[in-house]
């Protein structure tokens, strides 16, 4: 059995509400202590409830020679958080002698410990480079869809292990930025062989993978896009859909209809995949009410929408899906998450991380975005990239700190998850857990 005891913990989120516990729907545990045993959640409470085994291996002398990679050996592993300058992560790392029942102990000095970020939106399969469309953009020309075909280019033209290999520097990023759950879309390879690779390649990465065919039309079928549509339900849905959990379309004036999109995502759920939508991003559109009609996990961008929009969200189980790196990006109008938030509407934060729109991988920098620009408080944010993003993949084991949950942890270089947006842009991840293993 290996077991991992995180110990003095500031400020515990655990997007678990309780009895006791404080901040509503964060859950939060003050002087706190969590258990991690064979990846999961083992047991989550006070420091002051600990059991006696557990409270004898958290209370141990320290080892002056068994530190953590993140900082100097002999730490002091009883002081309270306070920023000192140094090198974010400084924790010390003890060990029992029972090799039946090792327990590493994590002293978390008084900072904060969160849920592992959970990001349902990205695009992390591609080549190319589209810095000066940015530049353009930020001179005065607006974002449009069609700049996704130049990244087709460039991605039909990679090797695969060019792609994996970009790929792979793009995990590193969302783990050292604290995400360890995440989705990857195809959609910039709109060929049959190049999607089947792209979700290939995704799946190696994550089980989260999203078949995106319907991304845009590609130049070769500009004359005929239900032609394309055609290739999509068909022949590339028939080699993608063994890689894929989920099916997506882009709903959007210059990509496809609602009746285009209407038959790509019903042919995915078909096909046993789940439904999500990109929808309402560059202005009004039916892709909130048919993301609901067809009880999609998700919607995402809503950025332009009515009141019926809004209440066809608050009425339904999917997610609407905030990504505000993409408006960070494009200069476009943020979408109102209090409106959302105020209708009862389950809302999430994602990065959509891709090279056109919204080239970030950080959470953190979207949380700190949307209690700035979104009307989003620091708890509905921090909820909404952890929990929320869980609920857009309907998933319950991740997102959120409780017994039997996957044990992933990410310990801040702060006392308080305030800081995420308090502190925009500073690294304050100082440790993250994902299956209850070290990774950054």
């Amino acid at each position: 059995m290996t077991r991992t005891l995180l110990t003095n913990i500031g400020e515990l989120v655990t997007n678990d509400p309780a009895p006791g516990r404080e901040r509503g729907a964060l859950g939060v545990i003050r002087s706190a202590a969590v258990l991690v045993e064979n990846g999961r959640i083992a047991w989550v409470g006070s420091t002051a409830e600990l059991p006696a085994d557990l409270l004898a291996a958290a209370t141990a002398p320290t080892r002056p020679h068994v530190a953590d990679s993140g900082g100097p050996e002999g730490l002091d592993t009883h002081q309270s958080w306070q920023h000192t300058g140094s090198v974010a992560g400084s924790y010390a790392i003890a060990a029992t002698d029972d090799d039946s029942e090792a327990t590493t102990v994590v002293d978390a000095a008084g900072r904060a410990v969160l849920p592992g970020f959970v990001d349902s939106h990205t695009h992390l399969v591609f080549a190319g480079d589209r810095s000066a469309e940015f530049e353009a953009r930020m001179a005065g020309r607006r974002y449009e869809a069609g700049g996704i075909r130049s990244t087709v280019a460039a991605t039909r033209a990679a090797s695969d292990d060019e792609l994996r290999a970009r790929l792979a520097g793009f995990v590193d990023e969302l783990l050292a930025q604290g995400t360890t759950t995440f989705e990857v879309k195809s959609g910039y390879g709109l060929t049959v062989a190049d999607e089947e690779r792209a979700v290939r390649l995704a799946r190696e990465v994550t089980a989260e993978v999203t078949f995106l065919g319907a991304h845009v039309v590609p130049a070769e079928y500009a004359e005929d896009p239900d032609a394309y549509v055609d290739l999509v339900v068909g022949p590339m849905l028939d080699a993608c859909a063994p890689h894929a959990r989920w099916i997506d379309v882009f709903c959007e004036t210059g990509a496809f209809t609602p009746e285009q999109s209407r038959r790509v995502l019903e042919a995915g759920a078909a096909r046993g995949l789940g439904v999500r939508v990109h929808g309402n991003q560059l202005g009004p559109g039916g892709g909130v009410r048919l993301a609901v009609a067809l009880d999609a996990a998700s919607v995402d961008h809503c950025t332009h929408l009515d009141d019926a929009d809004v209440a066809a969200l608050a009425g339904s189980s999917t997610v609407a899906t905030l990504l505000p790196g993409v408006e960070f990006s494009t200069r476009e109008p943020y979408p109102d998450a209090r409106r959302l938030l105020d209708a009862g509407v389950t809302v999430a934060l994602a990065s959509d991380c891709n090279p056109g729109s919204s080239f970030t991988s950080s959470l953190p920098f979207c949380i700190a975005v949307a209690v700035r620009d979104m009307g989003m408080t620091v708890d509905e944010a921090v909820w909404a990239a952890t929990a929320g993003g869980a609920a857009a993949l309907r998933r319950t084991d991740v997102g959120v700190i409780r017994t039997g949950a996957r044990a992933d942890l990410v310990l801040l270089d702060a006392p308080s998850v305030t800081h995420l947006a308090y502190r925009p842009g500073v690294p304050l991840i100082a440790g993250v857990w994902k299956g209850g293993t070290r990774r950054a």
